[in-house]
């Protein structure tokens, strides 16, 4: 009888782990942190809302704390990661951002450019191409798989031909968009850009012109979509059925705070979890509180700042 029980026990066990071994392999995960709006300017000085002429130090814990983090798969930079569109700005920030133990990318924010000035698309592209050996692009929107059932879309929604806060994404972009979103139809989408389709709070100066077409095309997919923003320096979240729209605050302005992000892909969901990291530099951040009049929009609620969000499948 013994030997009996012991090997229903023995069955039972095994069919449990083979269950168990099946449901792990469905998942995969994949985890990236998301730092916006660093402002970087060598010899900058305060202004009444940003900390610039601390941004290097600001950065530089950034850097250190994302190292601390164990199996970062990638770090992006949405946007304005220097203050004044000057070549010689970004080659000064370019040795602070080489320090990152993960492979990182970059999308353009109204700041990095110089309209009708040297520092154009084509030479910020190929200043990151020599200063990062994972940064292999040259068109400001790429694509790009960073692990089977992912594709991370990079827009330029920036405005080049006039000085502006505004953004907008022209129709040549938007229809390769289209075709990257076709082609990722079985995957989970990242989508990254600097302005925001959906405002943490209303600025007509600073608001995607054809907001609610990008969001239209965006939304017309079924599969699990992440949207990350920068721009107005404020947090918030707002999921629409199939897609989540998640604005970061910045690095250089209160709160001082950047977001790491695990995604995990399960048979009939997909789970965002959104973790927040604050600057280590806690003098430099009770400075930059007192600039701001309502701290609340910039930080966010508690679960826009730590939160798990699900997507059905």
């Amino acid at each position: 009888m013994s030997k009996i029980v012991n090997a229903f026990v023995t069955i039972c066990m095994t069919i449990a782990l083979m269950w168990g071994l099946q449901a792990c392999s469905n998942v995969s995960a994949l985890r990236f942190v998301q730092l916006s709006d660093i402002h970087f300017l060598e010899n900058g000085s305060n202004t009444t809302f940003k900390m610039i002429g601390e941004s290097p130090r600001l950065l530089d814990d950034a850097v250190a704390q994302i190292n601390e983090i164990k199996d970062v798969d990638f770090v992006m930079f949405t946007g304005d990661l220097i203050d004044k569109p000057f070549e010689k700005e970004l080659r000064a920030v370019l040795p602070h951002v080489q320090q990152l133990n993960y492979p990182w990318y970059f999308t353009f924010g109204n700041h990095d450019r110089c309209v009708g000035g040297y520092l154009t698309s084509d030479v910020y592209l190929k200043m990151l191409r020599e200063a990062n050996p994972d940064f292999k692009f040259d068109n400001p929107y790429y694509t790009f798989i960073p692990k089977k059932g992912y594709r991370v879309i990079v827009l330029d929604d920036i405005i080049t031909t006039e000085i502006t806060s505004q953004g907008y994404i022209d129709e040549k972009q938007l229809k390769w968009l289209k075709k990257e979103l076709d082609r990722a139809k079985n995957d989970t989408v990242l989508i990254f850009m600097h302005v925001p389709i959906i405002e943490p709070f209303a600025s007509p100066n600073h608001r995607l012109k054809n907001a609610s077409q990008v969001m239209g095309l965006i939304e017309s997919y079924k599969n699990p979509i992440g949207v990350f923003q920068g721009h107005y320096h404020a947090t918030r979240v707002v999921q629409h059925d199939n897609v989540l729209y998640v604005s970061t605050p910045a690095l250089v302005s209160y709160p001082d705070a950047f977001r790491l992000i695990t995604v995990q892909n399960y048979k009939d969901k997909t789970v965002f979890e959104l973790n927040w990291y604050e600057t280590r530099e806690k003098t430099i951040q009770k400075m930059a509180k007192l600039l701001v009049i309502a701290s609340s929009i910039y930080t966010g609620e508690e679960n826009e700042r730590n939160g798990i969000y699900e997507i059905k499948k």
